[in-house]
């Protein structure tokens, strides 16, 4: 079975972006150090990140993001950065004739979009974005894994890592905790309800 993790890049204060969609200092990181993350690959970390980053990228078999970060990055122009398939979150159809050899399915609820995820994900990790989405699913019970670098940037606004999430969850103890240069990667277990 496979697992959901949500995940993104955050400041100290739960900002994922500017409220411009910058991402400002939080990706700088992704170029400080000497260790490829991927062979020939644009992103160059510390020994620490690239252990913990390599192996996450690695179990990878589909992600789930909104509309607007397809729109943002143009579905990475059907090569997404992990994985194999990407569930579009998002009320509009793929654009036509965009890519029609990638393998992206465009869902307009999360709770399908997950499912479908996992479905071709089968027994690897569904990556599921943070942000609005990423808040719906864990407010209906579909997010197993909670997955934050956090950068030591303080936005004050912008959006939001869990969207606009208003319901209380509770998170079990971090697993995974690592110290990167510029960076401090975070894993929790999300908890059940009773």
């Amino acid at each position: 079975m496979s697992t959901v993790v949500m995940h993104a890049v955050v400041s100290v204060d739960g900002f994922i972006a500017d409220a411009r969609d910058e991402v400002g200092p939080l990706f700088d990181w992704y170029f400080n150090g000497d260790t490829d993350i991927v062979a020939d690959g644009p992103f160059k970390v510390s020994k620490r990140s690239a252990d913990y980053v390599r192996p996450m990228w690695a179990s990878i078999e589909a992600m789930v993001i909104g509309r607007h970060l397809f729109d943002l990055t143009n579905g990475w122009e059907g090569s997404p950065p992990a994985g194999h398939h990407v569930v579009v979150v998002s009320h509009r159809p793929k654009p036509h004739d965009w890519h029609p050899e990638a393998s992206y399915y465009f869902m307009d609820d999360v709770a399908r979009a997950i499912a479908r995820a996992k479905d071709l994900a089968r027994d690897r990790v569904v990556a599921l974005t943070a942000g609005e989405v990423g808040g719906q699913a864990l407010a209906l019970g579909l997010v197993d894994e909670v997955a934050m670098d956090v950068v030591p940037v303080v936005f004050g606004s912008g959006k939001r890592y869990f969207g606009s999430l208003d319901v209380q969850h509770l998170l079990e103890d971090a697993h995974i905790m690592i110290q990167g240069d510029r960076v401090l990667h975070l894993r929790y277990r999300v908890r059940r309800r009773m």
